[in-house]
């Protein structure tokens, strides 16, 4: 599937940034914490593009 290597950085992206969130929570370290943040929101996007490269592919293999 077209999507699936997005897919998989974004849930790598997400993992990373739960610990980084982590991390900086219990460290009181805000920059740290908000890159968890940002780690996580891109993952989040990441699977959401991945998802929508295998929704055309549907589309585009259901038409041929």
């Amino acid at each position: 599937m077209a999507g699936e290597k997005d897919r998989a950085k974004g849930t790598w992206n997400e993992a990373k940034g739960k610990v980084k969130e982590a991390t900086g929570d219990a460290t009181d370290d805000r920059s740290l914490q908000a890159k968890g943040v940002a780690d996580q929101a891109k993952g989040k996007a990441q699977k959401a593009l991945g998802k929508g490269k295998d929704a055309v592919e549907d589309v585009i293999d259901r038409n041929d």
